[in-house]
Order: structure tokens, then C-alpha cells, then sequence
């Protein structure tokens, strides 16, 4: 969203009508928002704070607290590894490191051709397969760092094809 055009200032309007008769409308609107766009910068927040008299701090400090939202674009493909306790005594470092590495980015970053974002994330619930990953929804149980590269290169000859 390099600069928001005309018809994204009417979607958020929209968006943001939605729930105008909701009492706490604002991680509502910002679900809304960022399953639309796929991230929520402050330009956004703004337009969010204008139409619902809630300040941008306030917006702010919601969108950098909860992990689900993003100040900037995610990848097609969001890998999330779990660093929870289960899945770090269990490798999950280790197995994050090797994406770093492979993907050349850091947590939280995005690969340059937008493909990929790599982000750590806290407990995500599968402590039983730790350590998992999580791509798009899809969950990989008990990764190793021997199954790293097999897996993004099914997702680039997933991209090849397409």
C-alpha cells in the first residue's frame, strides 16, 4: 500500500461502518482490515482514527501488541516457528535459524521477491509435535532442520508452476 488510493480510503470507510454500532469496535475493524490488505500501516491507522474518534496511539498500541498484525506487508507465504517452550527444548531455534539462513531475512522480515515472511512466534498451541511450524494455516509437525530446504522448495515450485 505504497500510497492509499481513493477506492482503499472508501473500503476502509466501509470496514469501519460495519461495526460503527458495535461498543468496542476496533479489533474488529482492524481483523477486517488486515485480512484485506495484509497489513495495517499509519496511514490506515489515520483513516481508522478519524472515522471512529479513536486515537492513533491507541490504535497503535493494538496493532504492535497483538502478533496477528502487521505494520508492513507480509510474504504470500507467512512461516511462523514456534518458539514456545515444548518446541525451543526441542529445536525450534535451531530450525528457525536454518529459514534465516535459506531465506536469507531475520524474523519478522520479509524476503525481497515478497514470497516469503519469516516471523518466531510464542506458544501456537502444538506442543504434542513440537516443534511445529505453521505456513499459510498448514502445520508441519515435528520439524527438523534437515527438512528446512525440502520445504520451501515445494512452496518456490509451487510458484514456478503458477
Amino acid at each position: 500500500m505504497p500510497k492509499l488510493s481513493y477506492s482503499g480510503v472508501v473500503k476502509i470507510n466501509e470496514i469501519c461502518d460495519r461495526y460503527k454500532d458495535e461498543p468496542t469496535p476496533l479489533m474488529m475493524i482492524l481483523s477486517d482490515i488486515q485480512n484485506e490488505y495484509g497489513y495495517i500501516p499509519l496511514e490506515v491507522q489515520e483513516i481508522v482514527s478519524q472515522k471512529t474518534g479513536i486515537s492513533v496511539a491507541e490504535i497503535y498500541g493494538v496493532v504492535t501488541f497483538y502478533s496477528f498484525f502487521s505494520l508492513t506487508p507480509k510474504g504470500k507465504y507467512v512461516i511462523g516457528c514456534c518458539l514456545g517452550t515444548a518446541c525451543y527444548v526441542k529445536g525450534a531455534q535451531q530450525v528457525i535459524d536454518k529459514f534465516s539462513e535459506i531465506l536469507s531475512i531475520k524474523p519478522g522480515e520479509t524476503t525481497t521477491d515478497g514470497l516469503f515472511t519469516l516471523d518466531a512466534l510464542r506458544c501456537i498451541g502444538a506442543c504434542g509435535i513440537a516443534p511445529a511450524v505453521s505456513i499459510n494455516g498448514t502445520v508441519y509437525p515435528k520439524m527438523s532442520v534437515d527438512q528446512v530446504s525440502g520445504i520451501i522448495n515445494d512452496y518456490r515450485a509451487k510458484e514456478a508452476a503458477a
